[in-house]
């Protein structure tokens, strides 16, 4: 029986990034939907949940995905709500890249490392990958602050994901490159996830800052989020600090993506979203 991957996409043009990597995962039909809201799911979902058999059931999956994380989420919870005694199908959440990308990340930093009492501050901590790393940074011990332009919502953020999460997390203001060095000037590790080709901290501003550790930065289009590190480093020494760039854990991002996609198909009953993504990641790293 063929497995089929619903790939449920809040944008209007389901991601072709997620779709090639379900192919790779293992489906042999990804048929995508775009443009899906809460309100539009039902229908769908009742397509995938009611047509095999129990014992085939795992051979239908759903992938929810999308640029919005806020509205993944609204999704991923709708269509869980459609479920109900077995009638349900394996389903995997991440919006923008937001879980596996943020769970590759740390599951590198703690391979050989304790984040345990350690100061983290994520730049640009409000976006997809921001918000997930935050939370896994939390759960690894870390003591973790978010910058944004905004305070308002970095602060309205952390009380999201104390809610969501059970973790504490705090909020910075931080508006340009000097305001984030201010931010990062005693913190041991420093994570940047913003958007593509904004440079969020300046070499000048972390090589000469003895008390971080640690750097991760998520941005694989130039200029890179922070400046001096190469997309391609991988766990290299750098001004006595471990770096890694955005390919350097990106193996790990596509192989965990994969691996996700696999599982999908093991049985009907597998649900994919940070904690265990993130569970994933740190057995693969």
């Amino acid at each position: 029986m063929k497995k089929l991957l619903f790939q449920f996409d809040t944008d209007i043009h389901p991601s072709v990034f997620d779709t090639v990597v379900a192919y790779d995962g293992g489906a042999d039909h990804v048929i995508g939907h775009g443009g899906l809201t809460p309100e539009t799911v039902r229908m769908l979902v009742e397509g995938a949940i009611f047509t095999r058999p129990p014992k085939e059931k795992k051979n239908t999956a759903i992938f929810i995905g999308g640029s919005n994380l806020r509205q993944g989420q609204a999704l991923f919870e709708a269509v869980q709500k459609q479920f109900f005694a077995g009638f349900r199908v394996s389903l995997m959440f991440d919006s923008n890249g937001c879980n596996t990308t943020a769970a590759a990340a740390v599951a590198k930093l703690t391979k050989n490392h304790s984040l345990l009492g350690k100061k983290a501050v994520v730049l640009a901590g409000t976006g997809p990958v921001g918000q997930r790393a935050a939370v896994m940074l939390a759960k690894e011990g870390a003591h973790v602050l978010i910058t944004s332009r905004s305070f308002a919502d970095a602060e309205s953020l952390c009380n999201d994901l104390k809610t969501k999460f059970n973790v504490n997390i705090g909020p910075i203001e931080a508006k340009d490159n000097i305001a984030r060095a201010e931010a990062v000037s005693d913190a041991n590790i420093v994570l940047s996830a913003g958007a593509a080709g904004i440079q969020l901290l300046k070499e000048e501003h972390w090589r000469g800052n003895s008390a971080i550790e640690l750097i991760v930065d998520a941005n694989a289009s130039p200029p890179f989020g922070i400046g001096g590190i190469d997309m391609m480093d991988k766990g290299i020494t750098l001004h006595d600090k471990v770096v890694w760039g955005a390919l350097g854990f990106g193996s790990l991002k596509l192989a965990l993506h994969r691996a996700c996609i696999t599982k999908l198909f093991e049985t009907n009953t597998q649900l994919f979203d940070a904690e265990n993504i993130y569970a994933l990641a740190k057995e693969m790293a």
